[in-house]
């Protein structure tokens, strides 16, 4: 019985014998196939980790897993470089130009504004800048007779001097349009508040084109009747300043007045 025992001992023995030369064999492998991985493209941080790996395997030490970040392709990262630099210095250009724009507009905003100091025409015309332009905005009262689309003298007056000071190099597309109050308005020239806001923003922009000599295809007209009004209807000076005529000058870029006060350090 011992003498069995003896020759099964050794039989299994003798099978586990293959394990050691099969280690080696996988171990030389593994070292293959990293120095095949690493010359595709060797730089100082994969050596680094192909020491590592070298010396973890033949030593006896753990195992260290060599990962590779996707190779670049010069040609493609030049590109890319060069889009971003000409999307940066598109970007500087229109922001540039929008600055510019605000500039502008400030001092053509500067210039009425003299105009209305200068004749004492601060409770009938004022002016803002904003995103959308600049708008100046006239009540109706000092340039329409109650219930008329007609401009009256003084009206064509200040139309004369608007006109002048709307004449910019370069020049801007104007918007021209007509506001109501809320009472309602019933003739046989008007029959709502529409018609007469459309025909006031018409004969206004009449007068425009016939004292500055601009391009009739920068302009438009239009009228709200009494559905924009700036202030609530409730009082007979609220209703005053609904009664209107606006002025849009737009602007050629594209601009943010907050954003040129930032980098300016002042006010519009």
């Amino acid at each position: 019985m011992s003498s069995r025992r003896r020759r099964r001992k050794s039989e299994a023995q003798s099978d586990d014998s293959w394990l050691l030369p099969y280690s080696d064999m996988l171990t030389l492998l593994v070292a293959l196939f990293i120095v095949l991985f690493a010359m595709g493209e060797i730089d100082a941080q994969k050596y680094e980790q192909l020491s590592k790996v070298f010396k973890s395997e033949f030593s006896g030490g753990g195992s260290i897993i060599l990962e590779q970040s996707p190779a670049e392709d010069p040609s493609e990262t030049a590109i890319d470089e060069d889009r971003s630099k000409e999307d940066n210095e598109a970007n500087e250009e229109d922001l540039s130009e929008g600055m510019r724009e605000v500039e502008n507009l400030k001092k053509l905003q500067a210039s009425i504004n003299g105009y209305i100091e200068t004749n004492e025409l601060t409770d009938a015309l004022s002016t803002e800048l904003s995103n959308e332009g600049l708008m100046v905005t006239i009540l109706n009262d000092v340039t329409f007779d109650m219930g008329s689309a007609e401009v009256n003298e003084g009206g064509r007056e200040i139309i004369t001097e608007i006109s002048r000071l709307l004449n910019t190099d370069p020049p801007h597309h104007i918007e021209i349009s007509g506001h109501a109050d809320d009472r309602p308005i019933h003739n046989e020239e008007f029959p709502s508040n529409w018609e007469l806001s459309v025909i006031r923003a018409v004969n206004f922009m009449g007068l425009i084109l016939e004292n500055g000599g601009h391009d009739p295809a920068r302009f438009s007209a239009k009228g709200f009747g009494e559905y924009h009004p700036i202030m609530p209807n409730t009082s007979e000076e609220n209703r005053e300043k609904n009664r209107r005529v606006e002025v849009l000058i737009l602007p050629n870029y594209e601009i943010d007045v907050e954003e040129t006060k930032q980098i300016h350090g002042n006010g519009v």
